[in-house]
């Protein structure tokens, strides 16, 4: 039994909730030592210097590797040490609201276990905007990418909505990586309403002038519930406003397992037809990036996004049931897949894996 086989076997005998404050307390705390205790650290790794295992994106940010952190884990940006010092290429932190926010009334947060899958149904429970900076302003990223995921409190108006995404913009614009607007998680009542074509032009007109002042990326988050059909003018908004791109996807809504959204392994399949579909639309010659996330659990989920044209992706709830040694094992599968295809960086084996090759076919 690996590490941290030996740390979940002890955290998921109590409250998820209470294991997740707990352990991001330890991470905040010791984040050199415990990358180093659980072989992650990335100084620890050894390095062929003739393979180049970074992605450089449109939105002009350069991710280490083309693995990164999802939002939602470190919502209050108190573990960055931690998770740059890993092997992942980027992180993206929150959901951060203007206002602290308690969230949800608990228990809110559970296991699937045998579907390697999350239930939540937190609310955006944060620390606030300007805790948050703070803990962005002191964090050492260690050259690392670091996004901010935007949402809008629990108490503002449908039709005040705007001007929180507008306060939040304003505040971690000269110190985020990239943003994102958040409208399409289902913990929040009415937040999906958000996702209408009225109101995300009412949200990216307000941040206009901002935009024109901040040269910051800027991300729409989409859910995956979204009728495909719907999702071509998203793209085309997307494409309107010039924003950097869009992440897919949020958690999914199954009122068979309870209140709440649904990560992993359950959201897998829904997630990639969101990804393919998203990625049609916007063609092989667009400048929007899409930033791939939701259910994506093994390195097949990778090649599959790979082929249809994507090129980084975020995990969540794979590195709770998998832990960190899955950078590990997914960068040695990039390094094996190099050497076989006799390329030397990852523009080049997008290129190797979209081939009809039979050593890029799926594992």
């Amino acid at each position: 039994m690996n590490l941290y086989n030996l740390f979940k076997s002890v955290a998921f005998q109590i409250d998820p909730e209470t294991a997740h404050n707990q352990s991001m307390a330890l991470l905040s705390r010791f984040p050199e030592s415990l990358a180093t205790f659980l072989g992650v650290h990335e100084k620890l790794l050894e390095n062929d210097s003739s393979l180049d295992l970074s992605v450089s994106l449109n939105d002009g940010n350069t991710w280490s590797f083309p693995v990164g952190l999802a939002a939602g884990l470190d919502k209050n940006a108190e573990a960055i040490n931690f998770f740059s010092t890993i092997p992942f290429g980027a992180i993206e932190v929150g959901t951060v609201t203007p206002r602290p926010q308690e969230g949800n009334p608990k228990p809110r947060m559970f296991r699937l276990k045998e579907e390697e899958s999350l239930l939540n149904r937190m609310g955006f429970n944060n620390e606030g905007m300007d805790q948050v900076f703070l803990h962005l302003k002191k964090a050492d990223r260690h050259g690392k990418v670091v996004g901010v995921n935007l949402g809008k409190n629990k108490t503002t108006p449908q039709d005040s909505a705007a001007e929180d995404y507008r306060v939040l913009f304003n505040k971690f614009a000269p110190v985020a990586s990239y943003l994102v607007i958040n409208v399409s998680s289902p913990n929040t009542p009415g937040l999906r309403d958000l996702q209408s074509i009225s109101s995300l032009k009412e949200i990216f007109e307000a941040l206009q002038d901002l935009r024109r002042e901040y040269s910051v990326p800027l991300y729409l988050k989409i859910s995956p519930d979204l009728a495909l059909e719907d999702l071509p003018a998203i793209v085309e908004l997307a494409q309107e406003f010039k924003l950097s791109g869009l992440i897919a996807t949020n958690t999914t809504i199954r009122k068979d397992l309870g209140v709440g959204g649904i990560s992993g392994r359950l959201l897998q399949e829904k997630g990639r037809l969101v990804r393919e579909k998203v990625l049609e639309a916007l063609g092989p010659d667009s400048e929007l990036e899409l930033i791939g996330v939701g259910g994506i659990t093994t390195f097949n989920d990778l090649l599959d996004f790979w082929r249809a044209g994507g090129k980084v992706c975020q995990i969540y709830t794979a590195f709770i049931y998998q832990g960190p040694g899955l950078l590990l094992d997914w960068r040695q599968q990039m390094i094996d897949l190099m050497n076989k295809g006799q390329v030397k960086n990852f523009e080049e084996l997008r290129t190797f894996i979209q081939k009809d090759s039979p050593l890029a076919q799926r594992s």
